[in-house]
């Protein structure tokens, strides 16, 4: 491979590897780290004096429990002082909380929580809090292909020699995506220290892609030879902004690292197009796209050591079941040459290139093992191929030296590989299927988009098309029917109908018109639409839900610890059982405890017993427990997200299938989130418009569902003639229309759960609930009060208005219950899942919707911190609570409960607090969240049972167990064959996932425990 690397200055570069002779220049600008999908949970300092931070350093919170006067805070605040590498230890007594600024070079967090340990108190390292997906100054995550992983066992010695790398934060490794992804401080380590350290280990390692900003990846066309090189070179180095660029002319791929403050992509790959008169033809390389390339790489790879293998072993089969029995062949193989016969010197020979040409991974893998102090399958493949192989040599040169031949084996080593690689192909293809969720989703996305260009005037002078990769926001683009839509943003010009069900679930095409949001990867389907690009790259919606998927599948739910903890014992239990198998069988043949009719022809009882052996140590397969759960967890994630149900995590798919309360949300959950005014009384000598004008005025500050109600109210009560236009034509005009009659309002505040408050003209205006004039000692007369109880029995919610602190009047609100409100109450009910609803509302208000859906338990005049505490309340008994809510006010609740579903996301779908985030405002997908957890662990529960049933039913049948009762002997390449299968079974099994069709609500109620 010719490589052409040139550095273009002396800088530091944001996640590469500094050049030995450059210097670092201390970068003051806060570094942007949202061109990276978040592939891990995002984290931040969260402190006001971060910035007091020294470059390098790094800050963690520490619960501290223990702590009973400040005698104990100050020993716990020395503990931490005296270790060599902390920079800054602060304990607060009452809050239980020790920060710590330490170097992570010199220290790890587990020092910090031993030495908190050692003087005596306990602690736990507290999680960061995250904001918005950015990472603190400095750190960076990365997503790397890992190659030569086989099972669990590869997992655990990858991840634990990546956590003990400086600077690295988190890593995760997944088995059944070949995928690792690590999040590292870039000032400690380089991506490159990174591949390397995984190299060294023995795995194959390459990046995939980063978070960081100032790298692209293009393809190039129009290279052919070494002048077509140095005119590369030489537009690239003649490029503003452009710091160090790789071209790789084996695969065509150019690799630029460049300052997005002085260039940006689009001019960076304009300006190489242009410098060449249009020589070259560039193109933006997808990560996932290459990912999928690696993929389907790996698996082409393993089909060409399958066939080799297979056509290398055919003869030998063929030499030694077939041959003896056509006179002609038989008597050219037993011709003498040498001191072996013809046919032993093919076998030989044939077996000796499988075994250590074709089967040379399965040597490195056991060694690479082995060296890092683990095992896994490939020790075990090793280990009996080679047995087999060099008992067999052995067989013949003993029968050269002594003229005694014993019977050889080398077609059990040739068929054992055979098989394993043919197992190995089809795991390959079948691991595949299970991330076709994220090849879809990435293939949502059109690869070119039209760019609208516009002179300095803003007049449009043409059109232009580009990578759809290279938009940026505040582009126009023009977007035909029957097209993709290339990026989010909003329409500018134009209207259609757009389908989003590829990526919010909803199947009902959309109107959208003028200012209307639209999502990237969704098809129009009418009219031509100009929309302004307002979220690219890691921002998009597509690219947060592949986000989501691929970190989900990258985490591990706690059932896998068990298949983790079998794996590190699996290998060596394996070998010692094979180990009692040699010496029973042939022990037992020397004392005569079986007759030696038993034995093979011209065979002996070691041969006898080394047959059982190596039966046992091939038979014996790690990899179907390991498969079990992350293959489950892959695919359902993936259905999830075609259904519109993004799942956040494993731990979250265990959790949701044993919820056992659910508590919703009354407003915009369990109903429209549309509340509507249907009844104003005035109780007051004002007039109609004059009482609207002034709630009106007092409200139109407040963001609150109900506030926009009463504006919209009275805003149609004064223009009831713009009745006729279309809603989204009175929101666009709504903000005209208000400045014009509403009235001048002063201090006003907004009284969470109670209302607001402000002054017109200097008195004070009140408007909410009882409790809000109960507090500011404002008497409710008696018929009014009669009035709102009438109101809240029929379902409404009432609210008073006060000014100059005299009830002026009254207005009912309603907001109607989704249309399958009821049916899915009742469903979950039957699926043995009890429903509870929490609100703010007043308790008359929420029994009498309580009433219309079926609820029996409600929990009313609950203010938005106070739904935590009703979750909490449930969980005492050790209930698993699940809470749904629009995940902006429930953001407390849905972080305390066991699992949190944000519902009718949209395209707000990285609500932290939720675990699943159901993209639809529809609460059918709450029953699919459920129905697919309880699926998906009932397929991975049968994985378990089918990976460990294998084991404990073939281990013995190989060792022989039932030969003398029953005959059964499994020879060691039969053995292969059966390992070889069990874990591409597991994969199918966990491959009927994908045949999940949610629950309709015409067969909900016929949903029982299962």
């Amino acid at each position: 491979m010719s490589l052409s690397i040139r550095d273009l200055q002396l800088t530091q570069v944001t996640g590469g590897r500094r050049s030995p002779s450059s210097t670092a220049v201390p970068d003051d600008d806060s570094l942007d780290m949202e061109e990276g999908t978040r592939l891990l949970d995002s984290y931040d300092d969260g402190d006001d004096d971060s910035g007091a931070i020294e470059e390098g350093m790094r800050k963690i919170q520490v619960s501290v429990t223990g702590m009973t006067c400040a005698a104990c805070s100050n020993s716990v605040e020395g503990a931490l002082k005296s270790i060599n590498g902390v920079f800054k230890a602060s304990v607060a007594l009452l809050q239980n909380r020790a920060d710590v600024v330490f170097d992570p070079i010199l220290v790890k967090d587990e020092d910090i929580k031993n030495a908190i340990e050692d003087a005596g108190f306990e602690a736990e390292i507290l999680p960061e809090p995250s904001n918005a997906g950015t990472k603190p100054r400095g750190m960076l995550v990365g997503q790397f292909t890992i190659g030569g992983m086989t099972c669990a066992a590869c997992v655990n010695s990858v991840e634990g020699i990546l956590r003990n790398l400086p600077g690295v934060k988190r890593a995760v490794v997944a088995l059944a995506t070949s995928l690792g992804e690590v999040e590292y401080d870039h000032t400690v380590i380089s991506k490159d220290d990174i591949v390397n350290a995984i190299e060294d280990a023995g795995f194959e390692a390459s990046l995939v892609q980063s978070s960081e900003q100032d790298k692209i990846i293009l393809g190039v066309a129009g290279v052919f030879n070494e002048l077509d090189v140095q005119l590369l070179e030489g537009i690239l180095s003649s490029l503003k902004g452009v710091r160090q660029f790789r071209f790789d002319t084996t695969s065509g791929e150019l690799e630029v690292l460049f300052d997005p403050e002085l260039v940006s992509s689009r001019a960076l790959v304009d300006g190489i197009e242009g410098g060449s008169n249009g020589k070259f033809k560039l193109h933006v390389m997808n990560p996932y796209a290459r990912m999928t390339t690696k993929d389907v790489g790996e698996t082409s790879n393993m089909f060409q050591l399958f066939r080799s293998s297979l056509f290398l072993s055919i003869p030998v089969f063929l030499i030694r079941v077939v041959c003896p029995h056509i006179p002609l062949l038989d008597v050219f193989l037993l011709w003498r040459c040498g001191p072996f016969s013809m046919g032993d010197w093919l076998k030989w020979a044939l077996v000796s290139v499988v075994q250590f040409v074709v089967g040379k991974r399965f040597y490195i893998a056991a060694g690479r093992a082995l060296r890092n102090g683990s095992t896994n399958m490939d020790v075990l493949v090793a280990l009996g191929t080679s047995a087999s192989y060099f008992y067999s040599v052995g067989a013949l040169l003993y029968g050269a030296v002594t003229g005694f031949w014993s019977p050889t084996y080398f077609e059990t080593s040739a068929m054992l590989i055979t098989f394993v690689l043919m197992g190995k192909y089809l795991e390959c293809l079948a691991k595949g299927k299970t991330s076709d969720a994220i090849k879809k989703l990435v293939e949502l996305a059109p690869a070119t988009a039209s760019l609208v260009v516009k002179d300095k005037g803003g007049n449009i002078i043409g059109e232009r098309e580009i990578d759809a990769l290279l938009i940026q926001p505040g582009d126009t683009l023009k977007v035909l029917p029957g097209a993709k839509l290339p990026a989010d943003g909003v329409v500018i010009w134009g209207s259609s109908y757009v389908n989003e069900s590829m990526v919010t679930g909803e199947s009902a095409p959309v109107l959208k018109e003028v200012d209307s949001p639209v999502i990237g990867g969704t098809i129009n389907l009418h009219g031509a639409l100009h929309i302004k690009a307002t979220k690219v790259g890691s921002e998009a919606v597509l690219s947060q839900i592949i986000s989501l998927v691929e970190t989900a599948q990258m985490s591990k739910a706690p059932i896998q610890k068990f298949a983790d903890f079998v794996a590190s014992i699996f290998v060596p239990t394996v070998v010692t059982l094979a180990l009692f198998t040699l010496l029973g069988w042939y022990v037992g043949g020397v004392v005569g405890a079986y007759p030696e009719q038993w034995l093979p022809e011209n065979g002996n009882y070691f041969v006898f017993a080394l047959m059982f052996s190596i039966s046992v140590v091939v038979i014996a397969c790690p990899c179907a427990l390991g498969l079990a759960t992350p293959t489950a967890i892959m695919v359902a994630t993936g259905v999830g997200a075609n259904n519109g149900v993004l799942i956040k995590g494993g731990d979250a798919l265990e959790r949701a299938q044993k919820v056992k309360y659910v508590i919703f949300d009354k407003t915009g959950t369990l109903t429209q989130g549309k509340a509507k005014v249907t009844t104003a009384k005035v109780f007051s000598r004002m007039d109609r418009g004059e009482f609207l004008m002034l709630v009106a005025s007092a409200e139109a500050s407040s963001e609150h569902p109900l506030a926009k109600a009463i504006v919209e109210y009275a805003r149609h009560f004064h223009f009831f003639d713009e009745n006729s236009l279309t809603e989204d034509a009175q929101n666009s005009s709504k903000g005209s229309i208000i400045s014009a009659w509403l009235l001048d309002v002063a201090e006003f505040s907004a009284m969470p759960g109670r209302g607001i408050q402000c002054f017109i003209d200097g008195k004070r205006v009140l408007v909410g609930n009882r409790k809000l004039l109960m507090e500011s000692g404002v008497t409710i007369p008696s018929h009014v009060e009669n009035f709102v109880v009438d109101l809240e029995e029929s379902a409404k919610t009432g609210i008073l208005a006060a000014y100059d602190d005299n009830v002026i009047g009254v207005l009912g609100v309603a907001d109607p219950l989704k249309r399958e409100a009821v049916v899915v109450l009742e469903g979950l009910e039957k699926m043995g899942v009890r429903p509870v609803m929490v609100t703010g509302d007043n308790w008359r208000t929420a029994q009498a919707v309580a009433r219309e859906v079926g609820i029996q338990d409600v929990r009313a005049e609950v203010m938005p911190a106070g739904k935590a505490d009703v979750v909490r309340s449930f969980q005492k008994d050790g209930s698993i609570v699940a809470m749904v809510g629009d995940g902006i006010n429930d953001s407390p609740a849905l972080a305390a409960a066991d699992v949190g579903m944000a519902i009718g996301a949209g395209t707000d779908i990285a609500i932290e607090a939720a675990d699943y985030v159901l993209m639809r405002n529809n609460l059918e997908d709450v029953i699919t969240a459920i129905d697919l957890s309880r699926k998906t662990f009932s397929r991975i529960r049968w994985n378990y049972v089918f990976a460990m049933a294998y084991n404990v039913i073939a281990i013995p049948i190989a060792a022989g167990v039932f030969f003398p009762s029953l005959g059964i002997k499994l020879p060691p390449w039969a053995a292969g064959a059966c390992m070889a299968f069990s874990s591409v079974s597991v994969v199918c099994s966990s491959l009927l996932l994908r045949r999940y069709k949610k629950p309709r609500l015409t067969t909900i109620l016929e949903i029982t425990v299962e």
